[in-house]
């Protein structure tokens, strides 16, 4: 039997960029950040006071209605079925719609919804959800509390709610990697195609943790960055020697993804080719890397073996780069070690340096910007390298896109518990 190949033909972007694939990708190349000061609660007593909100109408993460690439809840579902989730499975359908129309895939029998599945993860989920439901039981009771608690913090809802809106009745399932969730989703998905389960997925990540709750837990692990209060857009800095932390992102990133003869046989654009999927475990600490990054290492091995491909055949990696001090130099010695003579053709960058770091979305939303970089030529830029905190032969891309071509590109994830994840996407044909 020949192996069943597994192309992307949409996507779907919802970042502190903008909404939308286009805005947001060209807002990333221009060097833009999404990065601002948290307004819409209280940070007196919190170390950080910024991230990375999606922009939206109602003036949170400083949008403006009608302004281009800003997010309008109400185009998406109505104020009274919004009562009923969390902004992570907004944010999820969202991008699943941009992501569907955009391939133009419309089941046209039961047979076809029957082979079209659901595959969302989210590393943290209804959290918003969760703090204010705390709230309510201790102020005014659990007899006050919304039968749509539930619900609305379950991660596999986001899977759920979008098969719903659809009619999709295939493989309904989430990940839940912490920072690897996204990349997982893609990677398992792309498996589920593989193994002929379904002919098309919808599978990525989402996620809204930004509230007192999440940016109070990730300040007292001393992951954030709390040097840059009055500097919001330059304190992710990945392999810059003043980075001090992560900044919180939010948002969803989405693929379609359908087998080849499936998609060539109804004409559907292609975007790049899913070639290959690498995952490891570092068994050494609950939130930090193994010093020696073997971990990430095994992980791409795993995923440019799967993809038939050497280290000379990658001409982009998109970093896991989280602008922490530990992790930053762990992974790149890391891609060194795998790319060996090859790193000096390569360009690598941290577009966590724009948008933040958007937990278990990041994966997917990251393995869209190599689609996109696959076909345009172009690697986006790493922000706020300013002063590198260590030498290497890769192209780190400081503060400005780098045009090439890019035949296959390379997208790590790695998170807390050390898990680790990598994609490898090829040009088609």
């Amino acid at each position: 039997m020949t192996e069943r190949r597994i192309v992307i033909t949409g996507l779907g972007l919802l970042t502190p960029l903008g909404a939308g694939v286009e805005l947001g990708w060209q807002a990333l190349l221009a060097g833009k950040s999404g990065i601002g000061p948290i307004e819409i609660f209280d940070t007196s007593d919190l170390a950080c006071k910024i991230a990375g909100f999606v922009p939206r109408v109602d003036g949170r993460g400083g949008g403006q209605a009608g302004a281009a690439g800003v997010f309008d809840p109400d185009a998406v579902m109505s104020a009274r079925e919004r009562k009923r989730v969390d902004d992570f499975i907004l944010y999820a359908i969202a991008a699943a719609d941009e992501a569907i129309a955009q391939s133009g895939w419309a089941p046209a029998d039961e047979h076809a919804r029957e082979r079209t599945g659901v595959m969302i993860g989210s590393g943290i989920g209804g959290l918003q959800t969760t703090y204010e439901a705390s709230l309510t039981i201790h102020e005014r009771g659990a007899r006050r509390l919304s039968p749509f608690v539930v619900p609305s913090m379950l991660i596999n809802l986001a899977s759920g709610q979008v098969s719903m809106r659809h009619g999709y009745k295939g493989p309904n399932q989430s990940v839940v990697t912490a920072c690897s969730t996204g990349a997982n989703a893609i990677g398992d998905a792309a498996a589920i195609i593989r193994r002929n389960d379904a002919d098309v997925m919808i599978a990525g990540g989402a996620e809204a943790a930004i509230c007192r709750l999440g940016v109070g837990c990730f300040a007292a692990a001393r992951a954030l960055s709390t040097r840059y209060n009055d500097q919001p857009e330059r304190a992710s800095r990945p392999w810059d020697k003043d980075r001090d932390g992560f900044v919180m992102g939010e948002g969803a990133g989405i693929m379609v993804l359908e087998e080849l003869e499936h998609a060539k046989a109804r004409g559907a654009t292609i975007i790049a080719e899913i070639k290959g999927y690498g995952l490891s475990g570092d068994a050494y600490h609950i939130t930090a890397p193994a010093p020696d990054g073997n971990g990430g290492y095994r992980s791409m091995k795993m995923a440019l073996e799967h993809a038939g491909l050497a280290p000379r055949d990658i001409d982009y990696v998109n970093a896991h780069g989280t602008s922490t001090p530990k992790g930053d130099e762990i992974e790149l010695h890391a891609v060194e070690r795998m790319f060996g003579n090859a790193a000096k053709d390569l360009v690598m960058s941290s577009t966590k340096s724009a948008i933040g770091h958007l937990l278990g979305a990041a994966g997917a939303v990251e393995a869209a910007y190599c689609a996109l970089a696959i076909r345009d030529g172009v690697c986006p830029p790493t922000l706020n390298l300013d002063n590198p905190s260590v030498e290497t032969p890769i192209n780190l891309a400081p503060h400005k896109a780098v045009r090439r071509p890019v035949r296959a590109a390379l997208c790590n994830s790695f998170g807390f518990g050390g898990t680790n994840a990598t994609l490898v996407l090829t040009a088609y044909p």
